[in-house]
């Protein structure tokens, strides 16, 4: 009898099934990108409710470890504006850099401009508060205060002078000046001949067409003779005429109520009291015209250029054909 084999392999093998699940990683990087897009989105949100003002100062700020660096020193990170000066090329640490005729020339710095600029909106800020102080207390301007707004521009101290259907300040199609403006204008004048800073002028009208009799004449003429104007009655009430640096007309290009340019406080008259970051940008362009115009003429200059220009011709006076007049306020 043959003994039997008790002794048995068995081999189990596991089935291998393709699609499943590979783990958790795949959530990670889910989330990663999520965060990722919110924190974007956050940031492209905040860019759009932040002014650009203080966008800029913030692009600068990241600039000044490189200046810092390559200046050798914290002068840079120093400085109370958030904006640092030193001109484009980042190695000059004193005054600015500008190139001419190939050339560099080197700025020396200015140590008070800070401190002057600083006094300087002092002063306008007094400035501001004695004329609301007397549009409320004087009793010349206190009856004309709703045609009287003041403001603070990029350019300084703005005064102006706006027009009512029932009160214009300046008669019909003309320059010419309405008593109670004429008030107003000799009220204004000693308080701003009080401050050292220069007044720029612009007349302002609608957008009424001009139609009056003289040929060739437009809103762009009448408002720069309301301008000038209103100039002569300042003076006339004791400004110094060397203060006044700027007289112009704009006629309705500049409208105070765009969604109504036929409204009568478009018809206004914009006292600015200059800030002295104004005044020096208006000096650097007519420095630069006149850099410009010897440039151009070389050696010569302004009278010994007239004198190679032929004289001209006399012209005849031409008559045009009169116009029919249509009255209209402006």
């Amino acid at each position: 009898m043959s003994t039997a084999n008790t002794h048995r392999v068995v081999v189990r093998r596991k089935k291998v099934r393709g699609g499943g699940h590979h783990g958790g990683s795949w959530k990670i990087a889910y989330a990663d990108f999520v965060t990722a897009m919110m924190a974007f989105f956050l940031v492209m949100w905040l860019i759009s409710i932040v002014p650009k003002e203080e966008l800029k100062g913030i692009a600068e700020y990241f600039r000044m470890p490189l200046r810092v660096a390559l200046t050798g020193g914290p002068n840079q990170s120093a400085e109370t504006s958030a904006i640092p000066g030193g001109g484009k090329d980042p190695t000059k640490s004193d005054g600015d850099v500008r190139k001419s005729e190939g050339k560099r020339i080197e700025v020396p710095p200015n140590p008070i401009t800070t401190e002057a600029d600083r006094r300087d909106q002092r002063r306008l800020e007094r400035l501001r508060k004695q004329l609301v102080h007397a549009m409320e207390s004087n009793p010349v301007l206190i009856k004309f205060r709703p045609q009287l707004l003041v403001d603070v521009t990029t350019e300084g101290l703005r005064i102006q002078i706006v027009d009512s259907k029932n009160r214009p300040m300046f008669a019909l199609g003309s320059a010419e000046v309405e008593p109670y403006m004429r008030d107003i204008l000799r009220q204004l004048a000693p308080l701003v001949n009080e401050v050292p800073n220069k007044i720029s002028i612009a007349g302002h009208t609608d957008a009424t067409p001009y139609s009056g009799d003289q040929a060739g004449y437009s809103n762009w003429e009448l408002s720069s003779d309301r301008a000038n104007a209103s100039r002569q009655e300042l003076v006339a009430a004791g400004m110094d005429p060397n203060k006044i640096i700027r007289v112009q007309g704009l006629a309705s290009s500049m409208s105070l109520v765009k969604d109504d340019p036929f409204a009568a406080v478009n018809r206004r008259i914009s006292l600015v009291v200059l800030n002295a970051e104004t005044l020096r940008r208006i000096e650097q362009e007519n420095a630069t015209a006149a850099d410009v115009a010897k440039g151009m003429m070389g050696t010569g200059s302004v009278q010994q250029l007239d004198q190679a220009l032929p004289p001209q011709a006399a012209q005849p006076a031409v008559t045009p054909a009169a116009a029919p007049v249509i009255p209209a306020q402006h």
